[in-house]
């Protein structure tokens, strides 16, 4: 017999808040968190206690597979910039986030979703799955 236990939870910030909401009290923030904090302020200290050695990041484009030092070389080199950035769920396991990333490239701004798989309470794998955005753009029904 199967039984369903809800062990896992909404992360409490999932509510329309961004990065910028977030406390910035470090030792109480979560592992996505200070990812992102990371990520956004360029603090290479901080990121590498969130990242794992064995860390690969999975983009969802050109097949690439990135190490620890690919995820590193992003933070705070404004080659993306995020917009609306949303932790959608986050456990001891795993965690999901959602925003709008704009690139420094002139690419196509894009809505990532993006997985994270936890390790020893440090990120490990990390996959995203993306939609280019276009200015004409018009949600089914309007």
């Amino acid at each position: 017999m199967f039984v369903f236990t809800n062990k896992f939870k909404s992360h409490p910030k999932n509510t329309v808040q961004t990065i910028n909401a977030w406390s910035h009290d470090i030792a109480s923030m979560s592992i996505l968190e200070k990812y992102h904090e990371a990520f956004e302020t360029g603090d290479k200290k901080l990121m590498d206690e969130v990242i794992h050695n064995d860390c690969k990041l999975y983009p969802h484009v050109g097949g690439a597979v990135m190490s620890k030092d690919d995820v590193m070389a992003f933070a705070g080199s404004g080659m993306v910039r995020t917009e609306g950035l949303r932790i959608l769920y986050e456990n001891d396991d795993v965690g999901v986030d959602h925003c709008i990333a704009h690139f420094a490239n002139g690419s196509t701004s894009e809505a990532v979703l993006t997985f994270f798989e936890f390790s020893q309470g440090k990120i490990i794998r990390i996959e995203t799955g993306a939609t280019p955005l276009s200015d004409d753009y018009k949600l089914i029904g309007q």
